[in-house]
């Protein structure tokens, strides 16, 4: 799956030209983030330069069955059909969440590291964090994945329980079933069980990683508009319920999302990244001369949004993300969906 060479995820002239950097790529412009053999080859390297001799079968087996499950090849699923947390989305997770392992490992006290298995499972973790989104062939009354918003991560625990039965690692099923619950809102996070505290910083990487992984992304801001919103529509999570059970909107469109945007990714900073995961992020650091690619892309990426808000230009927002879900003509589809969710509320 890799070997010991080429050590480090990227290199100073990678972060530094983020204005050609290609939007299905990562932040560093160096792994093509929609391709699954890319992923696997650039997370083999990170596992095998940092715990020289681990064993990454389990790993590329799971980046086999994430392929297929994904793209509607499994047995008994449809394939993602969410806009927003597509394939390349989890992709660019999963990458996050392997390099956040090694600088990690590579930093820590002895008495806190990881260790080869517990990074095995962290990496098979944020494969499949978003799996819940996924409809299963029976579920015919439901007609897209983003009408399992709220349930997505209990859905997603369930699946990742039976998972590690069925890779032979059933040591970590049950702490697969908690630790997902970091990547989401269903639960809060002093609700979540965890013994080994080792565990638990293997959560605060995994929730790190979905966060920095979607904020940083180079259409971020046309995602948010275009996709996100979509999801949320769908999700129910566009409007609210006022008084005496009447519907109120939380987000009127789009653009009025994006108007949300910098209240939320500043309590995500505060609550999430910089509170209860600690500053996570910046294990990231070693691997890159000092420097956190993910974090200066988001801060350019919330500066220009300012800029946008300012001048009300939305033409500035004008990138075209490519989309990675297993249905052609989705997003024909996912508008059909939304109209029959205005009528009915």
């Amino acid at each position: 799956m890799g070997t010991a060479a080429d050590s480090r995820p990227g290199n100073g002239t990678a972060l530094g030209i983020s204005a050609r950097r290609r939007s299905d790529f990562d932040v560093t412009n160096t792994v093509r983030i929609s391709s699954p053999s890319a992923v696997m080859r650039a997370v083999g390297r990170l596992l095998v330069s940092t715990w020289p001799g681990i064993d990454t079968a389990p790993v590329e087996r799971a980046f086999r069955d994430f392929d297929d499950l994904f793209a509607g090849r499994t047995p008994h699923y449809f394939g993602v059909d969410t806009l927003y947390h597509d394939r390349q989305h989890t992709l660019d997770v999963t990458l996050a969440m392997a390099r956040l392992l090694a600088g990690y490992e590579r930093q820590e006290e002895p008495l806190w590291l990881l260790g080869p298995e517990r990074a095995v499972a962290g990496v098979i973790m944020a494969l499949f964090h978003d799996v819940g989104y996924l409809r299963r062939t029976d579920e015919t009354q439901i007609g897209n994945g983003a009408e399992l918003t709220s349930t997505h991560v209990s859905r997603g625990a369930s699946f990742l329980e039976q998972y590690f039965q069925r890779l032979k690692m059933q040591q970590w099923a049950d702490v697969a079933r908690e630790i997902v619950h970091f990547t989401g809102y269903e639960r809060p996070f002093a609700q979540i069980r965890i013994d080994d505290p080792r565990d638990r910083r293997l959560g605060h990487l995994l929730g790190t990683a979905d966060m920095i992984a979607q904020l940083s992304d180079r259409c971020y801001l046309e995602k948010c508009r275009d996709r996100l919103y979509p999801e949320f529509v769908l999700g129910g999570m566009a409007l609210g319920k006022g008084i005496e059970g009447y519907p109120t909107v939380r987000y009127a469109s789009g653009l009025d999302l994006l108007r949300q945007t910098p209240v939320f990714v500043n309590m995500t900073r505060s609550k999430r990244l910089d509170g209860e995961f600690g500053g996570a992020y910046r294990y990231l650091e070693i691997l890159f001369d000092g420097r956190n690619p993910y974090m200066e892309a988001i801060d350019r990426t919330m500066q220009y949004l300012e800029r946008v808000l300012r001048s009300e230009s939305w033409r500035m927002l004008r990138r075209s993300p490519p989309l990675y879900v297993a249905q052609s003509h989705l997003l024909d589809t996912v508008r059909l969906h939304m109209l029959g969710y205005f009528k009915k509320a």
